[in-house]
Parts: structure tokens; sequence; C-alpha cells
């Protein structure tokens, strides 16, 4: 029997789905369409502050008004929680899993950038390692685990994804104050029981793919391959993204058709030569990544209109 190869889209449900949110569903499903993969929609909804039921279905409702409802599944990540416990617990059999009672404000202290953006953890509690199962979560800890060692990482593209782990982002969070599960394990662990093989995300992410892969390994996973393409942004230069108030699929919704910002994106993309109207599926016959740009892109909302620039 023929395995496919298979792919997952996995937005966050912390707000609607804005231009960044549909450019890398689109460019995700083109790619695992294209070559013919299974492509899984996965919504992560596991930060309890920011997610709740009516945000998950609202996505999905704004990436089906934009003409992505043509996934293999659909998968919800907080049903998931059993196998997110069983993987932390073979984490934590491993004996490299510890629980830390750092503070934010400790760890910037020791002004260490990390390589995503945020703050390299020293290793302070390296010593409080848990010898037999994970703790009820209090909220004075979180868990983390020792990494060292370089994670030799290509992407596909040819980009070198290689970090030494511990000095480019530090021991990574497993377990979260509030008890729940961190974004890279979860995702890791659910890549892995969805039979995930390819990553195709913004290039944004690139910087964790090292510690995901890690992660991998320690688990006894097969690594995927990675793919990160373009961002869209903002005229000032950030991400453009729902946490810097970049406008959403509800307010895009009152001045464009899923079709019309469909081609909006393909034509700032470099798959299409004009921004007329078009669905998903009028991409694929000419979908290749040669096509996709290299280089970022900058938008900007007048209130009425998406503008794009061809680069920054």
């Amino acid at each position: 029997m023929t395995v496919l190869g298979c792919s997952r889209f996995a937005p966050s449900a912390t707000g609607p789905a804005h231009p960044g949110t549909l450019l890398a569903g689109l460019l995700c499903w083109l790619d695992a369409r294209h070559r013919g993969h299974r492509v899984i929609l996965r919504i992560e909804d596991l930060d309890p502050q920011r997610c709740n039921p009516r945000k998950v279905q609202d996505l999905i409702d704004q990436l089906q008004w934009f003409g992505l409802d043509d996934w293999d599944t659909v998968e919800i990540q907080s049903q998931h929680n059993q196998r997110h416990q069983h993987g932390l617990q073979q984490l934590v059999d491993s004996g490299l899993v510890y629980s830390c009672i750092c503070s934010r404000s400790i760890i910037r202290a020791h002004n260490l950038p990390a390589a995503d953006g945020g703050w390299v953890y020293p290793g302070t509690c390296r010593g409080r390692v848990l010898s037999q199962r994970a703790p009820d979560q209090s909220s004075d800890q979180v868990l983390r685990i020792q990494i060292d060692g370089r994670e030799s990482l290509c992407d596909e593209s040819g980009a070198d994804l290689s970090q030494d782990i511990a000095q480019a982002m530090g021991d990574p969070v497993l377990v979260r104050r509030d008890g729940a599960i961190s974004y890279h394990l979860a995702s890791v662990i659910d890549d892995s029981a969805m039979g995930v093989t390819r990553v195709v995300r913004g290039q944004d992410l690139a910087a964790s793919s090292a510690l995901q892969a890690r992660l991998r390994r320690l688990l006894g996973d097969p690594i995927p391959q990675y793919r990160h393409h373009f961002l869209l942004l903002q005229p000032h230069g950030a991400k453009l993204a729902k946490f810097h108030q970049a406008v959403g699929v509800p307010e895009l919704a009152q001045k464009y058709t899923g079709p019309q910002l469909c081609g909006f994106l393909a034509w700032i993309s470099g798959l299409k030569p004009d921004a007329t109207p078009c669905l998903p599926q009028d991409l694929l016959p000419h979908f290749t990544w040669q096509r996709v740009s290299l280089e970022d892109r900058v938008l900007h909302w007048d209130g009425s209109q998406l503008h794009g620039e061809t680069s920054i």
C-alpha cells in the first residue's frame, strides 16, 4: 500500500484570521495538494486565557469563506490532552525534564536574546530534575527540558536551520505555569500522531525548527521536511499578525469576497500575474515554489482596501 505524505496547517485560535493566516494556509494547502499529499487543518487552542470554542469555530468558518475547506480532516488540539500527557511522561522518563521557578523578569535580566525573539533561559534550575512523573502544576513553576548540543537541520529551500539549541534558544518550556502543554511540545506530539511528513509555514517560525526536531528525536519520532515561506509585513516592518492589530477577516469580508482576497494574495505571492479573483483550486495546476516570492511583502490596509508592495 502506498503511504501518502502529510502536511498540516496549524493556526492559533486566539483571534480572527488575518492576511498572514490566509497566506500560510493557502501555501500549505497548495504544496500538499500539488504533491498529492494529505493535508490536515489543526486548530491550536491550548491557551486557556485566549482561546475558546467560539473562536475555534469562527476560525474554521473564516478559512472556509476564503476558499480553504478541502481538508482531509479537521483536528482541535485541545481534544488530545491524553496523548500530550503521554508524550510529556515519556520525556520525564528520559531524566531530562526539570521544574523551573524562574520568573520572566529573572530570565530577561540575563539579557540573552533568543533566536526566536524571546530570551534564552540560562539553565538556572537544571538541578531540579524530576525523578519519576510529572507533578501537578502549581502557579510558581513550569516544566522545562534540558537540551544540549547542536541539531543539524536544513530547510527544503537550502537554508541552514541548524542550531546549538541551548545557546540559541535555551531549555524550552514543556508545561506552562497554568498547567497548559506548551506550543512546542504539543506541536511535535500532534505532528507525529497525525503522520505529518512536511511542515510548511512562515519563516518567522524557522528559528524554532531545530528545537522541534530535537524534541521529535527525544520522542523517537522521524523528522519532517521543513519548508518556510515569506511573510506579510506591516509598513513599519513588524509581522502582519493579530497581535500587531492587523486587519482580520470580519473587517476584510465587508470589502472583499473570498475569491477576491485569494486572488490578491496569489498575486502578491507571485503565483499570478494579476489580482483577479480565484479559488485555491484554480492555482493548483501551475503551482511551484519557484514562482513564490522569496522576499517578505509589505501590506497596508487603508480601511477599505489592501495595498501591496513588492518587497521590503
